[in-house]
């Protein structure tokens, strides 16, 4: 247990001159800068969360959130209105390389139509995965600290700021570290962190403290009637919780919404488990190999002979498949545009994001 800290007089004096709440004064409201619809996600001086399982999309989701605050506009469903002095954006990655933080640096200039070869003015996109913990947090708290006009930081991957994800005191030490920050700094900060693979909630003693703590958190799934779509809903909410939308990666690779979509009802029970799911039953990988042997002739046309030679292409890497799981396999990989249709042709499309 860490000694606790004895104050003198005069720190304690301090302390209380500064935290002390009084009727005689007036409090002014925190101005609300990012929305989903007509509910706030997040206000200066507060933190929010995104969770979401591996391969949810959830990167592809916080471009579309930076593409607002970029605009001080409108992308998929989420909407910006910072001061204007508070237009700056700093964006922190701790999980990706140079390379694939360029690629999203892209695509959120591709969403406002921006030039795709010159950095945003009120952008600052920062690449942290080479360093260790206390590094990353001493680069973002210094860079908090000397940017200009900050109104929004985004931190991707804010489990890579502990060393120990079950650690509690490194739990309250980040919590209490975002919550400074955001009060001395009138800033908000928003975070991504991974769910449990076996359940719904945030990964370790730092998702039980960030949700404890955060303004508001929202969840970035997998549609599980529609692998190639994502939902995106609102967990927790210090305001009211907006209604839930999807987006998908169009053919240009970025989040698109999905127009009236609605989530499927839930029935009473226990939820069956699907006989066979594309999406979480095969890896990448696999799809990969087994679509490279189904097209090695080139396109297919009829579909029945797509059924065949998918069969044929996944079986080689050791997938037994029927014909109810060849149909639903041929409509999730069109779906996910792993297999494009150019007339009566089926194309494979090695390109594809997954």
């Amino acid at each position: 247990m860490e000694k606790r800290a004895i104050l003198t007089p005069e720190e304690l004096q301090a302390y209380m001159d500064e935290s002390t709440i009084s009727l005689s004064q007036t409090y002014i409201k925190a101005p609300e800068v990012l929305k989903v619809g007509d509910s706030v996600l997040g206000t200066l001086g507060n933190f929010s969360v995104s969770i979401g399982k591996a391969k949810s999309k959830k990167t592809f989701n916080v471009s579309a959130m930076i593409a607002a605050a970029l605009s001080n506009g409108s992308v998929l469903h989420y909407r910006a209105q910072f001061p204007e002095d508070k237009r700056f954006i700093l964006y922190f990655d701790t999980e990706q390389g140079q390379i694939h933080c360029q690629k999203v640096l892209k695509r959120i200039t591709k969403l406002l139509n921006l030039p795709e070869d010159a950095d945003p003015d009120n952008l600052l996109m920062v690449a942290l995965r080479k360093y260790d913990p206390n590094t990353r947090v001493a680069i973002i708290e210094a860079l908090i600290g000397t940017m200009p006009n900050v109104g929004l930081v985004v931190i991707d991957g804010v489990r890579d700021l502990l060393y120990d994800i079950n650690n509690p005191h490194e739990a309250t030490a980040i919590s209490s570290l975002l919550m400074r920050l955001t009060f001395d700094k009138q800033i908000h900060i928003h975070t991504i962190l991974h769910q449990n693979k076996g359940d719904e909630n945030a990964r370790g003693h730092i998702g039980t403290e960030l949700n404890n703590k955060a303004e508001s958190v929202i969840k970035v799934e997998v549609d599980k009637d529609d692998k190639s779509i994502s939902v995106v809903e609102s967990v927790l909410s210090r305001d009211r919780d907006f209604e839930p939308f999807a987006f998908c990666i169009n053919e240009d690779i970025l989040p698109e919404l999905v127009e009236d979509y609605s989530p499927t009802e839930k029935g009473p029970g226990r939820p069956k488990k699907p006989p066979f799911d594309p999406y979480f039953d095969i890896s990448e990988s696999v799809h990969r190999s087994a679509l490279e042997v189904a097209f090695k002739d080139g396109s297919i046309g009829k579909y029945q002979d797509l059924r065949d030679k998918l069969q044929e292409g996944y079986e080689s890497q050791g997938i037994k498949m029927n014909h109810n799981k060849a149909v639903a396999l041929a409509k999730f990989l069109r779906n996910k545009r792993m297999i494009l249709q150019d007339g009566r042709q089926n194309i494979y499309n090695p390109d594809f994001v997954y």
